[in-house]
C-alpha cells in the first residue's frame, strides 16, 4: 500500500520528487514567516505553479486539501515540531511527535508523513527523542500503509555558527542517514554535501532508498540550479526547497523552472530564463 502513496509522490515520467516545504511556521522562529504570511496565498500560487508534492504541517494542510479536482500537488504532512532553530539552544530541547500521527495522514490524505532526526552537539538528548519519534512511527506507518520520509540534520554547533546551520561535512551525513535507512525510512530528506560532487557517497548509503534533498538557506537562482543538477547527476530522486521557493520574488517561475529540470532535463540556463516573470 506505501507504494501507493509514493506513487502519488514521485513524477511519473522522470521518476523524480520536487516537494515545496512551507512547514516553517511550526518551530516558532523570528524570521521563519518571510514570504509565507499568507498561507492560502502561497499555497494558491504553489499550485499552480504545480510542484509534485507540498510539506504542510497539520494546521495548514486544509489549505491545500481543501480545493477542488484531482491534479493538485499531493501532501506530505509534517509530523514533528522542535524548537530547536533558535540562534542559541533552549536550556530543555525537545523534538515531539503529534498525536495519532499516521491516522492524522491518512485522515488528510497525505502521501507521505516527515519527520526529523536531529544530531545537535550539545543535546544529545534531542537525537535521543528524534530515534524514540521514529521508532514509535514505523510500526503505524507499516499498518497504515503511510511511506515516512526521514529528514537527517546535522548541525553545526552553535558557538561555531549561531542557530539553524548544518554541517555540510560529508562523513557526518552519510552516517545519519544510513541510520535513518536502518531505522525504516521510506525516503531520505538529506541535506546537500558541501562540495555536492561527493553526494554520490550519500546515495550510496542510502542502499536505494529514494533520497531528495533540502534546499537550505535562500541563494542566488543559478548556485541553487547548478547545485540541483550536480546532486541530479550524482543520483539524488529530487528535491525539498522552502526557503528558495516562497522567498523568490517569483515563487511560481523558479517552481516551474526546477520542475523542468527534475523532469524533462532542461539545462541551467533555459531554467533560469524561466523564472522571470
Amino acid at each position: 500500500m506505501k507504494q501507493f502513496r509514493l506513487n502519488r509522490l514521485f513524477n511519473a515520467k522522470s521518476g523524480r520528487c520536487f516537494d515545496v516545504a512551507v512547514d516553517h511556521g511550526f518551530f516558532n522562529q523570528p524570521g521563519f514567516l518571510t514570504g509565507i504570511t499568507s498561507m492560502p496565498e502561497v499555497i494558491r500560487q504553489l499550485v499552480e505553479a504545480g510542484p509534485d508534492a507540498i510539506q504542510l504541517t497539520v494546521g495548514q494542510a486544509r489549505h491545500l486539501q481543501s480545493l477542488p479536482g484531482r491534479h493538485k500537488p499531493s501532501l506530505v504532512l509534517r509530523t514533528d515540531v522542535a524548537n530547536v532553530y533558535g540562534r542559541e539552544l533552549p536550556s530543555a530541547a525537545f523534538s515531539k511527535i503529534i498525536g495519532d500521527c499516521m491516522l492524522q495522514a491518512v485522515r488528510h490524505d497525505a502521501a507521505c508523513v516527515c519527520v526529523n532526526l536531529f544530531q545537535i552537539p550539545g543535546a544529545p538528548e534531542v537525537h535521543a527523542q528524534c530515534v524514540e519519534n521514529i521508532l514509535q512511527l514505523k510500526p503505524q506507518a507499516d499498518y497504515y500503509g503511510m511511506p515516512m520520509m526521514i529528514e537527517p540534520l546535522v548541525f553545526r554547533p552553535n558557538s561555531e555558527a549561531g542557530g539553524y546551520m548544518v554541517d555540510g561535512a560529508v562523513e557526518g551525513i552519510v552516517h545519519l542517514v544510513r541510520q535513518a535507512v536502518e531505522l525504516g525510512a521510506d525516503v531520505i530528506k538529506a541535506d546537500p554535501t558541501d562540495d555536492p560532487s561527493l553526494y554520490g557517497a550519500v546515495i550510496e548509503t542510502a542502499g536505494g532508498v529514494p533520497v531528495l534533498v533540502r534546499g537550505g538557506g535562500r541563494v542566488s537562482d543559478r548556485e541553487i540550479m547548478e547545485r540541483t543538477k550536480i546532486l541530479l547527476e550524482q543520483g539524488a530522486s529530487g528535491i525539498v526547497y522552502g526557503r528558495n521557493i516562497i522567498q523568490h520574488p517569483n515563487p511560481a517561475g523558479i517552481t516551474r523552472a526546477l520542475m523542468a529540470m527534475l523532469h524533462d532535463g532542461v539545462s541551467v540556463d533555459a531554467a533560469l530564463a524561466m523564472t522571470q516573470p
